[in-house]
């Protein structure tokens, strides 16, 4: 054996290990099984950093839900209308138009149109003397008169906040890949402040809009790096309750925002819109401590190579963690002086192009969040009633939405628990299917064949049922939007999870643009966008199927683990098989058929070749017949 093979003595193994030996298993790259348990766990250290993710998550809510304040339409009466209309003299009565009539919005003639007869001339009015009911006395709309012909720059401002998120997803979480997760949270921030508070000095809507779109690109980087080092910092079985926690304060910050509107009404100095743009602004200043207090995600560095950071980093946490790394038995830091010499790698988005499986989960996580939050919108216009008129409880509809949005995080805690995340995936998307088709057709059943005759009591019950899906709808939509998000963020591999997050909240983005686009457009189409989106969830349906479980699993690191981070098979290993052991022996028999071949040179081999090629079960299923007439083909 060794004379044949001179090349073992000249060169004896490496390693202090013979070839046929199996090599030790590596211990950096399994960070949930080996390296953070031999850090002290879930320990001191990680639990105070995710207390200090959850903090700006109250601030984020304040931001993202500052247009129902900023933007909202106020109450309209013309006490001064144009003397050279034919409808109207200069002795006429004021006419007064209630929030959000069309008689302040844009048609497509660029008129203002409003209820009753003769109201097509609303918009014909020198001086309006506009009203707010959101708790505000002054907003954006009232500041620079935006109703009527300049009703469309209100929606381009909503449109400006939303926009600037979905690129900002897209943009910071390529960058968060690339840098790093901190380096990407404290630019946001330093923007955030700059942009923001400089939205309070606009003097006109178009720059207003301009730095609402740095705004939203700013707070998306933040959101998302927030979301990505809490991810990043947990064990398995923490992960799902430590990011509730944070879903649970951005809901507590849309509570909150009609309080703090209130609170900036009639200040005396300034307008209430500029106070409460610096109120919501302000608090992102206590982040910027974060520099020092917040590290480099241990795990991001370990999987990019970055081993020189990542052994200071393992230290400052054994010794916050109170664990004796000299006398760690699992090997992690040995291991880690051994792999020093290597030079960081980094991996774009772009590379999951090149999988199989992974780029196919995230395209169906795409298309659950751009469906659950489009879906939505639908719910919640549904619910809205059209005819109701604006009293003293102005923000019914707003405390509506939010309740339902916290009922929706208290549900999901139990129902994952036992479901899952793909099992309750499957249930609440399952649930917004039946909420939206039933809304689609029973409705019209009801007033079709039940209720005829009786109008007052058909149009009763088609508002109650109305109403009575949309809170179904909204609440089941609400939890596909944080499931889906949160299920890419635990599937996608450590080196691209920044890429991969931002897709689908960027997707996510392009859900809740279709709200503005819809009210743009007077609501017109309203009926096919809910018709397209109820399609879309049971598509959704089907494709939930093909996603793996990631519950109690590592997260991955690598690309490869996200490759072979896969479905489980509906059959065990064993009985497969078992199966496929049955079925090659039925089939047996093929080989049995006689051929009778005559010798005519090369075509007796052609015609045995062609033969072997043929599958045995579809020889099967057709008697025998393809083979003979396969070699009368071949001249046999």
């Amino acid at each position: 054996m060794a004379a044949g093979r001179p090349e073992a003595q000249d060169h004896p193994p490496e390693n202090g290990f013979t070839p046929l030996e199996h090599p030790v298993p590596r211990l950096l790259p399994h960070i949930d099984g080996s390296v953070l348990p031999s850090l002290g766990g879930f320990g001191k250290h990680q639990k105070q950093l995710v207390v200090l993710t959850w903090i700006p998550a109250l601030f984020i809510g304040f931001s993202q839900f500052s247009d129902y304040f900023l933007l909202a339409q106020p109450n309209g009466t013309c006490v001064q209308p144009l003397t050279n209309e034919s409808n109207w003299t200069a002795a006429s009565p004021p006419v007064t138009v209630t929030a959000g009539a069309p008689a302040l919005q844009l048609n497509g003639n660029g008129t203002g149109e409003g209820y009753g007869d003769g109201s097509g001339m609303l918009c014909a009015c020198k001086e309006w003397r506009l009203e707010l009911q959101t708790g505000l006395s002054q907003n954006v709309v009232t500041k620079w008169n935006l109703v009527c012909d300049s009703a469309w720059k209100v929606h381009i401002a909503k449109f400006s906040l939303l926009v600037g998120s979905i690129f900002g997803y897209l943009v910071m979480g390529v960058m968060a890949d690339w840098f790093g997760r901190h380096p990407v949270l404290i630019l946001s921030v330093l923007f955030m402040l700059v942009f923001g508070l400089s939205v309070a000095f606009s003097v006109n809507v178009t720059m207003f809009s301009t730095l609402r779109f740095f705004e939203g690109f700013c707070l998306a980087g933040l959101a998302l790096s927030l979301y990505v080092l809490r991810i990043e910092l947990c064990l398995p079985a923490w992960r799902f309750s430590m990011t509730m926690v944070a879903s649970f304060l951005m809901v507590g910050g849309q509570l909150l925002m009609p309080g703090v509107a209130a609170l900036c009404r009639n200040w005396p100095d300034r307008d209430d819109w500029q106070v409460l743009q610096i109120v919501i602004i302000s608090p992102f200043v206590l982040m910027l401590p974060y520099v020092w207090l917040f590290p480099e995600s241990l795990r991001w560095l370990l999987a990019t190579q970055h081993y020189r950071r990542s052994k200071a980093m393992m230290l400052r946490i054994a010794r916050k963690n109170q664990v004796n790394m000299s006398t760690e038995p699992s090997g992690v830091l040995t291991e880690l002086e051994q792999e020093l010499h290597k030079k960081p790698q980094r991996t774009c988005i772009v590379k999951m192009m090149s999988t199989r499986n992974l780029w196919k989960n995230i395209v169906v996580l795409c298309v659950n969040s751009l469906t659950g939050y489009g879906i939505h919108h639908c719910f919640a216009r549904s619910m809205v009633d059209p005819e109701a008129q604006h009293t003293a409880l102005c923000h019914a509809d707003y405390y509506t939405m939010a309740g339902i949005a916290m009922a929706t995080c208290l549900a999901l805690c139990p129902a994952v628990g036992l479901m899952g995340r793909r099992g309750g995936l499957l249930t609440f998307m399952i649930i917004t299917a039946l909420a939206s088709l039933l809304q689609l057709g029973l409705l019209n059943l009801i007033g079709k064949y039940s209720l005829r005759h009786d109008t007052v009591l058909r149009d009763t019950l088609n508002r109650k049922f109305s109403v009575a899906f949309s809170i179904i709808g909204m609440f089941s939509s609400h939890a596909v939007s944080i499931l889906s998000i949160f299920f890419c963020a635990e599937i996608t591999p450590t080196v691209i999870r920044g890429g991969g997050l931002g897709l689908v909240l960027a997707s996510a983005g392009f859900g809740m643009l279709t709200a503005p686009i819809m009210e743009l457009h007077n609501q017109k189409g309203y009926f096919l966008h809910h018709v397209i989106f109820a399609c879309c969830t049971l598509l959704c349906i089907i494709c939930l199927l093909l996603l793996p479980e990631p519950r109690g699993q590592p997260l991955p690191e690598s690309l490869a683990d996200g490759e072979t981070f896969t479905r489980q098979t509906l059959l065990h290993p064993g009985e497969q098989h078992l199966l496929l052991t049955k079925t090659d022996g039925d089939y047996s028999r093929v080989h049995d058929t006689p051929l009778h071949l005559t010798a005519t040179g090369g075509a007796t081999v052609a015609a045995a070749t062609a033969l072997a090629a043929v599958p045995a079960s579809y020889a099967l299923a057709t008697g025998g017949e393809v083979i003979g007439n396969s070699a009368i083909a071949n001249g046999v």
